[in-house]
């Protein structure tokens, strides 16, 4: 039997519909806030037997920081893939972010060494790798460095630690780095908040830009990895590099607004950001604009998921498809 861990999330729920229409047997943990119908939903966009495919998973309750439930989680399992965590970006969140990111990743690990799991696939990101000093693309050799590295990056290279050291210890692990996660469903968190942010037809857009990929490809990869002989590897998973304002371009064409068409200045950002530290002292609703989220947009990063291609024989859907696909269904929801 398989586990899946962050099954009610963007990148779990569809590889959980991927697992199940491969035949595998299939437990996945929930925490009690969890919304389970939400897994229904994403199911319901690819099949029409939806609810039947849904009532295959065994369900268990268990948090990845609550042992004893983990430990009953694990009974009789073969292969865990491990893609709970919690995605913020807000510096009052680094002790939550070390929490769930770092200290439940090695709880995984260490219940997958002392249960004897066959392998482990652990879903990190490109947050994890360390930046281009010479202009190259950035591969899976690019060293992590915590200059200008936001509390997401640090909690993810921090999970990426424990990963390694389970494979230390004897555990087969691979791991998949994807970028910006573009699919169906999630609208409220992580990379879901693009639709909202597109459908409010800003007439400003980021600079710079970054890796894309869609959700069945992160998915996908992962069962391919887990299904190979390789171990102790780990494969970006990037399908296009695009600047902000071609994401941005796409998303408004499809949702059926006005394209952004003015860039935003550094100085901009700076002044923004002030404005987002008085607003969480006032609402207390969390940061989103960061000195460092800002470092980061000064330089375009490419991504080179070459080492996928060859050493996995993956190939990646096109991304602008999927947008199109998503942005449907969003207009459909949120009507």
């Amino acid at each position: 039997m398989i586990l899946v861990t962050g099954g009610t999330g963007l990148v779990g729920s569809h590889l959980l519909l991927i697992l199940l229409q491969k035949g595998y047997k299939v437990r996945a943990v929930h925490r009690k806030s969890s919304n389970l119908q939400a897994v229904q939903k994403v199911f319901s966009y690819y099949v029409e037997n939806s609810a039947q495919m849904f009532a295959e998973i065994e369900w268990m309750l268990a948090d990845i920081n609550d042992i004893p439930a983990l430990e009953t989680a694990f009974e009789d399992i073969e292969k865990v893939y491990h893609a709970a965590a919690l995605i913020s970006f807000d510096p009052n969140d680094f002790d939550k972010l070390m929490k769930v990111n770092v200290e439940g990743t090695a709880n995984i690990v260490n219940l997958c060494i002392a249960r004897k799991v066959q392998k482990l696939c652990y879903v990190s990101s490109i947050a994890a790798i360390g930046p281009s000093l010479d202009g190259q693309p950035i591969t899976e050799e690019n060293e992590f460095t915590e200059q200008h590295a936001d509390v997401y990056s640090r909690s993810k290279y921090g999970a990426e630690l424990e990963v390694w050291r389970g494979s230390q210890e004897g555990l087969s692990v691979v791991m998949i780095n994807p970028g910006v996660i573009i699919g169906p469903g999630f609208w409220e968190g992580g990379s879901g908040t693009l639709f909202a942010t597109a459908n409010k037809g800003y007439s400003f857009y980021p600079p710079s830009g970054t890796g894309f990929v869609i959700v069945t490809d992160v998915a996908r990869m992962m069962r391919v990895a887990m299904e190979s002989k390789l171990e102790k590897e780990r494969f970006i998973a990037v399908a296009e590099n695009c600047s902000y304002k071609e994401i941005l371009v796409h998303f408004t064409t499809y949702l059926g607004v006005k394209p952004p068409t003015k860039q935003l200045q550094l100085w901009q950002l700076q002044l923004l950001r002030l404005l987002d530290i008085f607003w969480n002292t006032v609402t207390g609703k969390g940061r989103r604009i960061t000195r460092n989220g800002i470092a980061s947009l000064k330089q375009r990063k490419y991504y080179s998921s070459r080492k996928a291609e060859d050493e996995l024989n993956f190939t990646f859907e096109p991304i602008k498809e999927t947008i199109a696909f998503s942005c449907r269904i969003f207009k459909e929801e949120n009507r």
